[in-house]
């Protein structure tokens, strides 16, 4: 028998991937018949540079993430205290603040130490983007069970060995996944960027300002490179957290 329900859901579903598909498909699809553009792109100084910009902020965004974020998911997975709903609740808000309500309440806090400076980027980033690993690691410490935990305490083991050794292996999946989408995230902030550090350029904010200064022609390969180069490195990072679970 077939099965229709299955059918369903797969011609339901497809229109979602194939809305998000089209777009990339078209875009790459011209750019192969205008492979000028992309080699005068990749000759153009400021274009490399944000490129470079783009990567590095993101990975070190990414990094900081896990430092900070890691730990308080193990607590928000562990722990039960006082005000834990609201801590919860303010690890969330990022998600739902608009962009540029972002880079505006990050200029009022911190002013001149972030204005167009490394800082700044990676200060915007890691707040629209931290909350992916914070969550993505306390769902992981949920996962292990605690009776391992108890097991390796009673065999004279400490609290940090028991994270170390067991906790944090077990949970690493989790936290490499959301580390991966805090990378994701970060490489395509625009809005909160905008405001806090226009300068040093990312590639993300310099498609705009070719778009907005000279056009969509000039923008396009830009936009071209930024999406191979996001894609290439993303299936890298998915690679390296598959075989490191």
């Amino acid at each position: 028998m077939r099965d229709y329900f299955s059918i369903f859901l797969a011609l339901v579903g497809s229109f979602l991937f194939l809305y998000i598909l089209l777009p990339i498909t078209l875009i790459l699809s011209f750019q192969i018949l205008d492979l000028g553009s992309i080699i005068k792109a990749l000759k153009d100084e400021r274009v490399l540079n944000s490129l470079i910009n783009s990567v590095t902020t993101a990975t070190a965004t990414m990094l900081l993430s896990l430092i900070f974020g890691v730990p308080l998911g193990y607590l928000l997975a562990r722990k039960n205290f006082f005000g834990k709903n609201f801590v919860q609740s303010v690890v969330d808000l990022p998600i739902v603040i608009p962009h540029s309500v972002v880079g505006i309440m990050l200029l009022f806090t911190y002013s001149e130490a972030i204005l167009d400076n490394y800082l700044g980027i990676i200060s915007a980033m890691l707040f629209v983007s931290a909350s992916f690993t914070v969550n993505s690691a306390r769902e992981g410490f949920i996962a292990v069970e605690e009776k391992v935990e108890f097991v390796a305490r009673t065999l004279g083991a400490t609290k940090s060995k028991v994270f170390f050794t067991i906790t944090l292996p077990l949970a690493m999946h989790s936290i490499l996944t959301g580390a991966i989408m805090t990378w994701a995230r970060a490489i395509s902030e625009v809005g909160a960027i905008l405001i806090v550090a226009y300068y040093p350029k990312t590639a993300q904010v310099l498609v705009m300002d070719y778009f907005n200064n000279y056009g969509l022609s000039t923008a396009r390969p830009i936009a071209v490179l930024l999406i191979l180069m996001s894609f290439t490195l993303f299936l890298i990072l998915r690679r390296v957290a598959s075989v490191k679970s």
